[in-house]
């Protein structure tokens, strides 16, 4: 049984959305506190209790001691919490930067319990290629492909990681992304039973696998198939939606963001399953294009539509 209900469940609105910059080119994480102030003031204004500052838009990890107490102030100030942080595109076993940010990781986790935040999110998925980033959507170009001689190393560090997470009372999560040790339902079932940690958990990130221009098949079947393998495994939820669809005539495939009630994805399903299965995590919005944060916030109002639903009686 979770101890939240539909109105307290934490539902947090992910930062990415601002991106790693002020408009004037300097890294957030080097911004001045009223920046910081006016990205969370527009996320309260939109009804969010909860954010997730994500790395890719404040690293909290590369903040001093005494900013990161400024970043508390402002984030009390503006009434939000942190339910979660995520690590994004910053793999443990990277070629290059791979012990870099297995200690970015060791940090976020000694700073996340300070804020409340009870869930450490990170996966395997790796900075953008050139063609990737000149995309009109990323995902219509191959990037990264996980090397399969690094996988027992990626266990290594990922026990390293739970031993840490359950010693500061939190958990780390696992964010499935194609073609990395977790990038199928079956590929991310076997790597966190091998890890074998009870700290450690899924983040079943499936709109990153529907927007794919490849067939379902390859990827893990129905969305259906593919929630019913990974939510028992289930400790934490990126989630977002897509259109998808495909000309039989040509091959030729389609997907586009969408908010979470009209994509491909069916969620008032698959969260009213993933509460029969167990799952009390804290979810997290993600939209891509348009107004992102707004979307979030439909997409959050929706979740909390389901769960009223779900937990009733």
């Amino acid at each position: 049984m979770t101890a939240h209900d539909a109105e307290t469940w934490p539902i947090a609105g992910n930062m990415l959305a601002f991106g790693s910059t002020t408009p004037d080119g300097t890294p957030v994480h080097e911004a001045d506190a009223a920046y910081w102030a006016d990205c969370l003031r527009q996320m309260r204004e939109l009804g969010f209790d909860h954010i997730d500052p994500t790395d890719a838009w404040l690293p909290l990890h590369r903040l001093s001691e005494e900013r990161l107490e400024e970043f508390r102030s402002v984030l009390a100030a503006e009434g939000l919490g942190i339910s979660s942080i995520s690590m994004t595109r910053n793999s443990v076993v990277d070629a290059e930067h791979g012990e870099r940010n297995l200690a970015d990781a060791h940090r976020l986790i000694d700073i996340a319990p300070s804020f409340g935040a009870t869930i450490v999110n990170t996966g395997f998925m790796q900075a953008f290629t050139p063609a990737q980033a000149e995309a009109q959507w990323f995902w219509h170009v191959d990037g990264h492909v996980d090397d399969p001689a690094l996988r027992p190393l990626a266990i290594e560090r990922v026990r390293e990681l739970g031993d840490h997470a359950q010693a500061n009372g939190i958990q780390l999560s696992l964010e499935m992304y194609e073609d990395t040790f977790i990038g199928t339902p079956e590929r991310a079932v076997a790597f966190v039973e091998e890890v074998g940690h009870p700290a450690v958990g899924l983040n079943p990130d499936l709109g990153n696998l529907v927007r794919l221009h490849r067939p379902l098949e390859e990827l893990g079947g129905t969305p259906e198939q593919m929630h019913e393998k990974v939510l028992p495994h289930t400790n934490f939820w990126h989630i977002k939606n897509y259109s998808r669809d495909c000309d039989p005539a040509t091959g030729a495939y389609f997907s586009a963001p969408t908010p979470l009630k009209t994509g491909y994805i069916n969620y008032r399903r698959m969260i009213r399953r993933a509460l029969e299965l167990g799952f009390t995590g804290p979810f997290c919005c993600e939209h891509y294009g348009s107004d992102s944060i707004g979307v979030c916030a439909e997409n959050r109002d929706y979740i909390r539509g389901v769960l009223a639903s779900a937990l009733r009686g």
